[in-house]
């Protein structure tokens, strides 16, 4: 009998330009053996460069988006990631919450919260009344969170960490929002090193990591949640698909330059590996 192939819902806004977003949500999904779906809560227009418009659906849209999502479709993981404002923030948490209450169709544990808040460019993607409705309904209910540094400083009020060691006592902090467990993201830090801190409230795991020297970073953080998510329910604990995914990214980075894509961050390669077996294939075939 076939493995079936689990759905995983991405809600987040898009980017036109294929980087960042809903777009590299759905590519790093699909990279990864699941099947993405999509709930839109903005429109942005920004490329590599700059982010120059943002338009927000209602909030009765988004939940119209997610509503029909729930009534038809088995749900087997969430990464929630571009909120907007606070309005879609709370109706997605009071849509969610109950649809993770017990015997609902979504497990909490399976929900993956990237606190989107400022992009690549600078430009921020979360109105600041935002940002205490995602500390205070969304965290909570997630199963993990995946902030960078100055993403955990907003949450928590605390100085921004320097080094791994203060990564520690933010990730203890994270978790003390409520969440099942924290991601604290270390790309943010100085030196040659790019190593995050994983916390589930009981180990404290370093995870060490080499930072690549690219310009090909637009989307990272949206890459990384995805592919948390799509490895969730394809992985035998939480660690597992952290770690699994954090080196799906890492490869993607490395393998960026073979794409041109804009004059500035440049996206990472979510089809690295595929693309490489199929160019290895056509060579061998030749």
């Amino acid at each position: 009998m076939p493995t079936r192939i689990p759905n995983v819902l991405a809600i987040a806004g898009s980017d036109p330009s294929g980087g960042a977003g809903i777009q590299a949500d759905i590519k790093a999904i699909s990279a990864l053996g699941a099947y993405a779906m999509a709930v839109l809560t903005a429109l942005t227009a920004q490329n590599t460069r700059t982010v120059t418009q943002i338009h927000v659906p209602p909030a009765a849209f988004v939940a119209a988006e997610l509503d029909a999502i729930l009534d038809d479709i088995r749900v087997d993981a969430v990464k929630i990631g571009m909120v907007a404002n606070a309005e879609i923030a709370t109706l997605l948490a009071d849509r969610l919450s109950a649809a993770a209450a017990e015997g609902g169709p979504i497990d909490r544990a399976r929900i993956v919260v990237d606190p989107v808040m400022v992009a690549k460019s600078g430009a921020p993607l979360l109105e600041p009344a935002a940002a205490a409705t995602v500390r205070d309904r969304l965290v909570p209910m997630a199963g993990l969170i995946t902030p960078n540094l100055p993403e955990a400083a907003a949450l928590t009020g605390l100085p921004l960490p320097t080094t791994v060691d203060s990564m520690g006592e933010m990730a203890r902090a994270l978790k003390a929002l409520g969440p099942r467990a924290v991601l604290l993201k270390g790309g943010h830090l100085d030196g040659p090193a790019s190593d995050d801190v994983f916390y589930d409230g009981f180990r404290l795991i370093r995870l060490p990591a080499t930072r690549l020297a690219s310009r090909n970073t637009h989307g990272t953080g949206c890459t990384l949640s995805s592919a948390i998510a799509a490895l969730i329910p394809q992985s035998p604990d939480l660690e597992s698909a952290v770690r699994r995914a954090k080196g799906y990214l890492t490869g993607a980075i490395a393998a960026a330059d073979r794409l041109s894509v804009g004059g500035g961050h440049g996206p990472t390669h979510h089809f690295h590996e595929m693309w490489q077996r199929d160019a290895a294939d056509a060579a061998a075939a030749s």
